[in-house]
């Protein structure tokens, strides 16, 4: 019988992999970083499959108790063919990740984008479970978001539906990834955040984040230190992050009139009841009063999971 589900959490900063038995028991874990500063698809793709090979081997699984492989991914990805098109902090451009993956294990294998599969997550296993209506936005490199309406996962047309991270809150802003200007990516992902503390750097203003950022983003624990020591630099990098999250939540809620609205990723479960206090101060000023009064915000109570749990409802749903 087959009873294991191998599970991935493909980032702009590292890759997580994870073993669900059959009782959706997550029984190994294991995280390595992506290399995308090697800025190959090729490298990102082998530590992917060196996670899988790893996690077989040191966890003692039979390769033949291995019911399907499941991953998760930024950006736009088509999930009927398993392809990423587009990954904004990743160096993938029309990758057929399913092909890759189902010639080296030969099992089935699954792949959607990250905070669709997140929401998914928090939806079936998570502080989701008994709602309809989610918007979903989780804070990490890059900025995503995810939908569920009806109680169904929205991807869109040709899953190229719910990049909340994009929407442009300042057509004039700071350049995002994606190469827009003003997104809420640019202003509030640890991506945005690292951008305004250099910023700061460069104006010969000091910070506890300034070695963190040097290179790139920030560790998300690196960040909470920083803050809890009283860096003023940080902290307005953070005011500015949860005042664009307050803003863009809002015009989700007058959009969808959700349920729920959860807030999760790295940084969230590092800081989110700071971002969450900070968020829930100005949220009121930017949707409809009657509106907001039938929604509920909450922290992903899943963590760093979230996306792990939304592979395998994936695929449980086939």
């Amino acid at each position: 019988m087959k009873k294991y589900n191998i599970c991935l959490d493909v980032g702009g900063t590292k890759v997580l992999g994870v073993i669900f038995n059959e009782k959706r028991e997550i029984i190994y874990r294991l995280k390595k970083r992506s290399k995308t500063g090697e800025a190959s698809t090729k490298s990102v793709e082998d530590v992917i499959v060196s996670i899988v090979e790893e996690m077989i081997k040191e966890s003692g699984i039979k390769r033949s108790e291995i019911n399907a492989i499941a991953s998760c991914a930024p950006g736009v990805i088509n999930q009927q063919t398993g392809i990423v098109l587009f990954a904004p902090n990743l160096p993938m451009r029309n990758y057929n990740m399913r092909a890759v993956m189902e010639d080296k294990f030969g099992v089935p294998f699954f792949v959607g984008n990250d905070v669709n599969l997140g929401v998914l997550g928090e939806y079936k296993y998570g502080c989701g479970r008994g709602y309809k209506n989610i918007v979903g936005l989780f804070v990490g490199t890059g900025m995503g978001g995810g939908l569920i309406l009806d109680g169904k996962m929205y991807t869109g047309n040709l899953f190229k539906g719910a990049e909340l991270g994009h929407i442009i809150l300042d057509p004039e802003g700071p350049l995002c990834n994606c190469g827009q200007r003003g997104c809420l990516e640019a202003f509030s992902s640890k991506t945005g955040m690292s951008n305004y503390i250099r910023e700061q750097l460069a104006r010969g203003r000091q910070s506890e984040m300034a070695v963190a950022v040097e290179n790139g983003t920030f560790r998300s624990k690196r960040m909470k230190k920083a803050l809890e020591a009283g860096d003023v630099v940080a902290m307005e990098a953070v005011d500015r992050a949860c005042h664009y999250l307050a803003v863009a939540t809002g015009n989700l809620i007058n959009t969808f009139s959700p349920d729920l609205v959860v807030y999760g990723g790295g940084m969230i479960e590092a800081c989110g009841d700071l971002f969450l206090g900070k968020i829930l101060t100005e949220l009121d000023r930017y949707c409809w009063p009657t509106i907001r009064d039938s929604v509920d915000v909450k922290i992903a109570a899943l963590g760093d999971d979230s996306v792990l749990y939304g592979d395998l409802a994936m695929i449980e749903e086939g």
